[in-house]
């Protein structure tokens, strides 16, 4: 890999380089011939060891250590060629604007590189410790550890991941999860890093170390997402080694060629640098990294993390999106709507029940806990409690076995459920809950998940976006999952039911047989079709360290609409990657048949190979400005604007800083 210079010291190259052109075209100017003279050989040396000194030093590094032939030889050839033929001001126009467009590139890829600079700066260097009699000390925010309990002020950021003891009040999530409204939290919520308490004092207790944090896994997984290649970004540099080997030897055949047709040696050589400059396809290696970095940067900054350029070329060649139901379009919160004892006694039947529920973290155990705590009932003490995947959950209660759980549970342990006083429940299209005792039914409670506000948009802006198929995946009912279908306008054949977990993964894989696949989970209970499918994106992901391990994207936050969002700028890079192409190869071809067929001067082969290079930059940073909105709001960059530019100054640009890709033939 290309080693540049540190940016302080190219910019001052460059600047020398462009200093010393000036003075080489001060040749032309009406002064005395002697002084101008003077001038013009002093520019021309000083362009040459200002511009040229660095590039070949960069070339024979990159020739010798890594047996790479770099873009810099090419140019530094071209330059050699020019002088030795008595052009040497040709030559040094091709190093001064080579100079010039290699810092420009440098520079804007830098841009895209911010957004893990904008991360860092955002954790914030103190917290305010609480100590146990009660003092609050001021201390870095590194010094902390878990269960130390931290007080945030109004204005305050979180210095590190916790949960709230005491207090309540409202934060701005903006930058990790891409939320645009304000975050009601209270005691028990959860609180991320570098997010912002906008009023009341909270009371926080560390879960998580800074070096665990959110924040942390985001830098982590950002900077290797950066790192890692994507195929077209594979293939790029693969076709840019061989092919450099191929002007290299295409040059010297058409020098060859030249001097043949009756040229003197001195024009076949220029004719030939103007070739070697015309064919380089440095315009065609670097557009794909400066798209694929770009849109890694925007999509982070919106709160989607992306794990690779692979995910994201692979994401907008989708067509088929799979979704998880409980957790992913529903909101995982459900309610108790109805509750049927057969014995008639509700508050015994509700504290065994939740005895029973109060170690499991599904959704239906989790509103029962609730409706126990509203009605203040106290709960009985289960032991020996174990899940039963896909059916329930079964404990001991006074030497008897107890069970909650679908009829396949049930029909597992011989308890029958038919009973008149069921059939309404039975025939409701709500989650319903079977509660028993040994083989005998003690009645069910019925159960409402709710839907997301954002999963209707979301899917109909996929489909907008050209996805041929949608479909839901659930283990609840049948009668359950079409009323959810129905909300999100699925049609029933899209909408599968009464589903265990390696039968989500085997349609995955029916479903990715027929093309490009994408599964959408919550990153836990969902990890074998995350991985099965072509895609496996994890809906909120933050804090999670299941989600991100799991899944090729991670959506930080439980909205929606940000996967419609990741889906749309997936397809605009790739739509910008084939412009790029298509633009470079095309001012490629023109450059090159101007070099074999017409007298292209070297200076304008050299503007038309390095203002191709740089257009095909500065239109994969358009990517920089596709934000990743809301469903529910028309944009939201103004807000995660201001909280990605905070005030302190940055982290120095060498920590987690991706090498710009080599300029290579």
């Amino acid at each position: 890999m290309q080693r540049p210079a540190p940016a302080d010291i190219s910019m001052i190259l460059t600047v020398l380089t462009v200093l010393g052109m000036l003075l080489a075209v001060a040749g032309f100017w009406p002064l005395d011939g002697d002084v101008a003279k003077l001038s013009s050989e002093i520019g021309v040396w000083l362009v040459y060891l200002a511009g040229g000194l660095p590039a070949a030093w960069r070339a024979l590094t990159a020739l010798w250590k890594e047996r790479v032939l770099d873009i810099d030889l090419l140019m530094v050839v071209a330059a050699v060629a020019a002088a030795v033929v008595g052009a040497p001001f040709e030559g040094a126009v091709l190093l001064t604007l080579f100079s010039v467009s290699t810092t420009l590139e440098e520079r804007a890829l830098g841009r895209a590189r911010r957004a893990i600079e904008a991360l860092m700066a955002l954790r914030p260097e103190t917290a305010l410790r609480k100590t146990s009699d009660g003092a609050v000390t001021e201390v870095s925010a590194a010094d902390l550890k878990v269960e130390d309990i931290v007080v945030l002020r109004p204005g305050a950021r979180v210095p590190a991941d916790g949960v709230i003891v005491s207090g309540y009040g409202s934060l701005d999530e903006a930058n990790i999860t891409g939320e645009s409204m304000p975050v009601r939290k209270e005691a028990g919520s959860q609180v991320f890093e570098a997010t912002v308490n906008l009023d009341g004092v909270l009371e926080v207790a560390v879960s998580k170390t800074v070096e665990e944090s959110t924040v942390a896994r985001m830098i982590a997984l950002v900077t290797q997402a950066q790192a890692a290649k994507a195929p077209s970004e594979r293939f790029s540099a693969w076709f840019g080694q061989r092919y450099t080997v191929a002007v290299l030897v295409g040059a010297m055949l058409a020098f060859a060629a030249f001097s043949l047709t009756g040229r003197g040696w001195e024009e076949a050589l220029y004719r030939a640098a103007t070739l070697l400059v015309a064919a380089s396809p440095c315009a065609i290696v670097i557009s794909v990294p400066a798209a694929i970095l770009s849109a890694l940067s925007a999509a982070a900054r919106g709160g989607v993390l992306f794990k690779g350029g692979a995910a994201l070329e692979t994401l907008a060649a989708v067509d088929t999106f799979a979704f998880d139901k409980t957790g992913t379009l529903t909101t995982g919160k459900a309610v108790v709507t109805r509750i049927v004892a057969l014995d008639g006694d509700e508050e015994r039947f509700l504290s065994l029940l939740a005895g029973l529920e109060a170690q499991s973290e599904h959704h239906s155990a989790a509103a029962i806990r609730h409706e126990v705590a509203r009605r203040g009932i106290a709960v009985a003490e289960v032991r020996d409690v174990s899940n039963r995947p896909s059916a329930g959950i079964v404990g001991v209660h006074e030497g008897q076995q107890l069970w909650a759980g679908n009829p396949r549970l049930a029909a597992q342990l011989g308890a029958s459920i038919e009973h008149p006083a069921l059939s309404g429940l039975v025939e409701d299209t709500q989650t319903v809950i079977y509660f028993g005792r040994n083989s005998h039914l003690l009645g069910a409670v019925s159960i409402a998940d709710q839907l997301r506000a954002t999963s209707a948009p979301a899917l109909a802006a996929l489909r907008e976006s050209g996805v041929t198929k949608i479909v839901m995946m659930t283990g609840d009912r049948r009668p359950v999952a079409l009323r959810i279908g129905r909300e999100l306008g699925l049609r029933p054949e899209e909408i599968h039911a009464d589903m265990l977990p390696e039968e989500k993964v085997r349609m995955v894989g029916e479903l990715a047989a027929a093309g490009k696949v994408a599964f959408v989970g919550d990153g836990v209970n969902d990890a074998a079709a995350l991985a099965r499918a072509d895609v496996g994106i994890a809906m909120g992901a933050a804090g999670s360290e299941v989600a991100l391990q799991a899944a090729d994207v991670a959506l930080l936050s439980e909205d929606m609409g940000q996967l419609a969002e990741a889906h749309r700028l997936a397809r605009r890079t790739a739509a910008i990657i084939l412009q790029n192409l298509t633009f470079a190869i095309g001012a490629m071809v023109v450059l090159v048949i101007g070099g074999l067929f017409f007298d292209l001067p070297l200076p304008l082969a050299v503007i038309g190979h390095e203002g191709g290079t740089v257009l095909v930059v500065l239109n994969g940073l358009r990517l920089l400005r596709t934000p990743i909105r809301r469903a529910d709001a028309k944009s939201t960059t103004k807000t995660r604007t201001a909280v990605l530019a905070p005030s302190s100054p940055p982290v120095p640009r060498q920590s987690y800083r991706r090498k710009v890709p080599r300029r290579t033939g």
